[in-house]
């Protein structure tokens, strides 16, 4: 038996890029921030922040292009990925977390906040473009996307 489960808590780091690569099949892409405190020998507070690329589909991707925006604080609950892509002749690799569960903990007192991918979802959205930028990240654009049917659900 194996496992690959990834469980992060952390302010999102800009606002979320959504894009379709099926007529009807969202997916965003953000960086989250989770930050690590501690003292270090001479007794100084030190923090360090970890940036981690987070991927999103179908239903959840939705949600996040409706409701999620640059700070909010979310718990994001997946699985670790690696992929690799070319550009200018050299390979680079590329992690990123793929969820399946996101919660929002911004109080917006609006329902729960509790959101989970459902196992088959069929949306019937409006496609939009939106340009927002990655910070510090050497992924592909995102309509580099090939292999669809390789969806984790």
């Amino acid at each position: 038996m194996s496992v690959n489960k990834a469980i992060l808590v952390g302010n999102v780091g800009n606002d979320p890029e959504i894009q379709y690569v099926q007529t009807d099949v969202p997916v965003a892409r953000f960086r989250l921030a989770t930050n690590e405190t501690y003292k270090d020998k001479n007794g100084q507070r030190q923090t360090v922040t970890e940036w981690h690329n987070v991927v999103l589909w179908r239903g959840l991707a939705k949600v996040v292009e409706q409701y999620v925006k640059k700070g909010a604080k979310l718990y994001i609950e997946g699985k670790i990925t690696n992929r690799q892509y070319e550009k200018d002749g050299v390979t680079k690799y590329f992690t990123e977390i793929v969820a399946r569960e996101m919660k929002m903990l911004d109080s917006r007192g609006e329902g729960d906040g509790n959101y989970t991918a459902p196992a088959n979802q069929t949306q019937n959205a409006v496609k939009q473009n939106t340009t927002a930028s990655v910070p510090n990240n050497d992924a592909p654009p995102m309509d580099s996307y090939e292999e669809v049917d390789d969806l984790p659900f």
